[in-house]
C-alpha cells in the first residue's frame, strides 16, 4: 500500500510539473507567482487535474417522446423562466483552478529545462565552509528523539518469536530497553560557493510603475535560478536618479523620483560595495542594472564605461544591463554600452519592451551559464 501511494504521488508530481512547463511563459509574463511566494514554497494556480473515471448513462426509465402525454404538459421549461426566487443549486458552475505548492528549487529546475539554461560554473577557487549532519547508521544507545521506531519494533518482534512468547491471537509487542535502536550521525564538511546579486535601477520620473513591474518580475526569476546554484546568496539594492543610494527590497521596487539621471553614480556605488564587502576570490558577483536608457550626458556615459572597465568587469561573473521600454526614455545607453563594451565576455545586454519580452530576456542573461 505504501509503495502504491508513493507511485501515485510521484505520478501526480510529474503531471503537475508538466502543467507548469506548459504554462511557464504565461506565469512569467503575468507575474502570477510573485504574490504567492512563501518562505520555501510557491503556490501555483494550475487548471483542475481530472482523474480518469467511468461515466454511466441513465437507465431506460422513460423520457420525452416515450409514452402517452397530455395536451399542455410541460417538458421541463426554459431555464430562464421563473420568478427568480429559487434556492442555490448544487451543480458546479464550471472549471476550477487547483493550487499546488512547489519548492523554489523545483521551479528553478523547470525554468532551466524550459529555457535550456546551462548550469552555472562558479568562478574562483576559494569556498565558504559549512557543516551538516548526516544519519549514517543505527546504534543501541542514543537520545529518545532519535529512536528508530521501525528497527525497535522489529527487534522486539524477533525477541518475542525466539522466546516463544508471541501470541498471534493477541499480537501485542512491548519493546524492552534492550530492543531500542537509535539513529547515529556524523558531521559532514560541505564546501560551497557564495554569490551576491547587486540590483541597480533608475528611479527617475521616466521609470513608471509599469517599468518597475517588469524589473520586479524579472528579478524574481533571476533570484530563483541563482539560488538554485548558490547556497549562500546575498542581494543588494541600489536606486539612482542623479544620485545613487543603497535601499531595501521594498524601497527598490516602489520608490519614484524625478529629475535627471546620472548612471555613473550607481556604478560608483556598486564598485564600492564590491571592493569593501565581496572579495572576488570568495564571491561570485552578479550586478544587474535596469534603466530606460536615458543618461544625463555623453560625458557621464564615458565615466560609466571607465568604471565598468576598471572597477567592475575584472571582478564579476557577469555584468547584465536590461533596458526597459519607456515612452519618455531615449534608449541610447544600451547602444553606447554595446558599442564600447559589447565584445567583453562578461557583459550581457537585453531589451525588455513589455511583459512578453521577459521570457527571452531571462535567457539572454542566464544563457551563458557564467
Amino acid at each position: 500500500m505504501s509503495l502504491k501511494i508513493n507511485q501515485d504521488h510521484s505520478r501526480f508530481k510529474q503531471i503537475v510539473r508538466g502543467k507548469i512547463k506548459q504554462n511557464l511563459k504565461k506565469y512569467i509574463s503575468q507575474g502570477e507567482l510573485i504574490g504567492k511566494q512563501g518562505k520555501d514554497l510557491i503556490s501555483i494556480p494550475i487548471p483542475q487535474i481530472e482523474i480518469p473515471h467511468f461515466t454511466y448513462g441513465q437507465k431506460d426509465t422513460g423520457g420525452v417522446g416515450m409514452g402517452d402525454g397530455e395536451i399542455g404538459q410541460s417538458l421541463g421549461g426554459d431555464p430562464q423562466d421563473g420568478d427568480g426566487k429559487g434556492e442555490a443549486g448544487e451543480n458546479p458552475a464550471g472549471d476550477h483552478m487547483l493550487e499546488v505548492d512547489v519548492t523554489l528549487e523545483d521551479l528553478a529546475d523547470i525554468l532551466g529545462e524550459e529555457l535550456g539554461l546551462p548550469r552555472i560554473q562558479p568562478k574562483g577557487k576559494e569556498q565558504i565552509d559549512s557543516y551538516k549532519l548526516k544519519y549514517t547508521g543505527v546504534n543501541t544507545t542514543g537520545p529518545e528523539s532519535l529512536r528508530h521506531f521501525k528497527r525497535t519494533y522489529k527487534q522486539a518482534l524477533k525477541r518475542h518469536l525466539l522466546s516463544g512468547t508471541f501470541d498471534p491471537a493477541r499480537p501485542i509487542i512491548v519493546p524492552s530497553r534492550e530492543d531500542k535502536r537509535y539513529r547515529t550521525w556524523k558531521v559532514i564538511h560541505e564546501p560551497f560557493v557564495n554569490a551576491v546579486i547587486i540590483y541597480m535601477m533608475d528611479v527617475s520620473g521616466s521609470m513608471g510603475d509599469e517599468q518597475k513591474e517588469l524589473v520586479r518580475i524579472e528579478s524574481f526569476w533571476l533570484d530563483a535560478w541563482l539560488r538554485r546554484h548558490y547556497k549562500g546568496l546575498e542581494t543588494r539594492f541600489i536606486i539612482h536618479d542623479a544620485v545613487a543610494k543603497e535601499v531595501d527590497r521594498d524601497t527598490f521596487f516602489h520608490t519614484r523620483e524625478s529629475g535627471g539621471t546620472m548612471i555613473s553614480s550607481a556604478y560608483k556605488l556598486c564598485a564600492e560595495l564590491i571592493e569593501q564587502n565581496y572579495p572576488p576570490q570568495q564571491w561570485n558577483i552578479y550586478p544587474f542594472h535596469f534603466s530606460d536608457g536615458d543618461n544625463w550626458s555623453a560625458d557621464d556615459t564615458k565615466v560609466c564605461m571607465d568604471i565598468l572597465k576598471k572597477r567592475v568587469l575584472p571582478f564579476v561573473n557577469m555584468f547584465c544591463y536590461g533596458q526597459v521600454e519607456s515612452p519618455y526614455g531615449s534608449g541610447q545607453f544600451i547602444k553606447d554600452l554595446r558599442e564600447t563594451l559589447g565584445s567583453e565576455e562578461t557583459v550581457v545586454t537585453s531589451e525588455i519592451k513589455d511583459k512578453e519580452s521577459i521570457y527571452g530576456s531571462i535567457k539572454d542573461f542566464l544563457g551563458k551559464g557564467k
